[in-house]
């Protein structure tokens, strides 16, 4: 099962020109129009992970923010293929499982 936050978020994004970017409240506003203020929250989490897993680029003034430490106003855009490989090298080796010791 897909997160519909997630779905939304690549939904707009894929109705927009190549880096081009979108607001995240256009996405909490998409899921719910009364109250999109409380879904902002869960956007801009949602982002944040697909951020670190290079499937997602967080700007801020149009320049792509440290996911470790940034705040206020952002934009939502596709990675260029630079950031997708940054993300990447940037995530932990994974330890092996016990089961490959074996």
């Amino acid at each position: 099962m897909s997160d519909p936050i997630e779905t939304a978020i690549f939904e707009k994004l894929s109705s927009r020109e190549p880096g081009k970017s979108i607001c995240p409240s256009e996405v909490a506003k998409d899921l719910q129009p009364e109250q999109w203020q409380r879904m902002m929250p869960k956007v801009r989490t949602t982002a944040l992970g697909l951020m670190r897993q290079g499937r997602l680029t967080i700007t801020k003034k149009g320049k792509a923010v440290d996911p470790e430490n940034f705040k206020g106003v952002i934009r939502l855009r596709l990675p260029t293929e630079q950031e997708t490989a940054e993300a990447q090298a940037r995530r932990p080796v994974a330890a092996p499982d016990d089961a490959d010791l074996v």
